[in-house]
């Protein structure tokens, strides 16, 4: 069964230095490596496998507009029509609309409040098999996708049109608002804030699922990261740090059973 649109269906790291990535995330997470791409090609690109299936990949570029970042991709059934709508709403497109031979139709585009994210409709010759890039509970993949952004008040309706996200449930945080959980179908996959201060930036944050956050504290430190915030305990029994990994990306990990 090919996924829901609406969800994530892969992660992409940018960075300037694969090779310390490479070492960072497969010691934290777990993630095997294969490199894709034609033989011999400078510039391979990286995939990230969980339990032998890819979940993700990297891009090494020097220079990235934005700096080291991890940018999801969001599944979509008409990437162009997808682009229509940011567009009018007055967000921007990075690339594409544009085809990936045996991969499918990707666009990157930023949200009108500034966040990117890339929409992408996957080749058929993929198959129709459901992406496990994102999921609430095996190990090694995203388990939690987290939107700041400057309004969730307009946020919240506009990925309704993008995505197909609506909120039924939130989370008071007192004088820094509402915490917005964000589902599509039956599916839970994060939520959205609002940013707390001008040099926070706006944009999608994700949490990968490891099996102890605060061995995974320690890894991060030992590998070159620096924490950000936690380790903490989170509503719902979870818990989670945020770092940045050696190359500048910031990157959330998780542990614990969710209630």
């Amino acid at each position: 069964m090919p996924t829901p649109y609406g969800l994530p269906i892969w992660y992409e790291l940018i960075t300037g230095d694969a090779a310390a990535a490479k070492a960072f995330y497969s010691g934290i997470v777990g993630w095997t490596i294969t490199e894709f791409g034609p033989a011999g090609s400078a510039t391979p690109y990286t995939i990230w496998n969980a339990d032998g299936v890819g979940v993700g990949g990297l891009v090494e570029m020097a220079d990235a507009p934005g700096g080291p970042a991890w940018v999801g991709y969001f599944h979509v059934a008409d990437v162009d029509a997808k682009v229509a709508i940011n567009t009018a709403a007055g967000g921007k497109t990075h690339m594409g609309p544009l085809d990936l031979p045996g991969v499918g139709r990707i666009a990157l585009i930023a949200d009108p409040q500034g966040a990117p994210l890339y929409l992408m409709t996957p080749d058929p010759a993929m198959g129709d098999q459901a992406s496990t890039a994102f999921s609430a509970t095996l190990p090694m993949r995203c388990a939690w996708n987290e939107l700041t952004t400057l309004d969730t008040s307009t946020a919240l309706p506009f990925y309704g049109d993008l995505l197909g996200l609506v909120s039924t449930e939130k989370m008071s945080m007192g004088p820094m608002g509402d915490y917005l959980f964000l589902d599509v179908g039956d599916t839970q996959i994060g939520a959205m804030m609002n940013r707390q201060a001008p040099e926070q930036p706006v944009k999608w944050s994700f949490y990968f699922r490891v099996a102890d956050v605060d061995a995974a504290a320690e890894q991060v430190r030992a590998g070159g990261g620096t924490i950000i915030m936690g380790p903490m305990d989170v509503p719902g029994g979870e818990r989670i740090i945020v770092a940045l990994d050696p190359t500048g990306a910031s990157v959330g990990f998780v542990s614990g059973v969710r209630q």
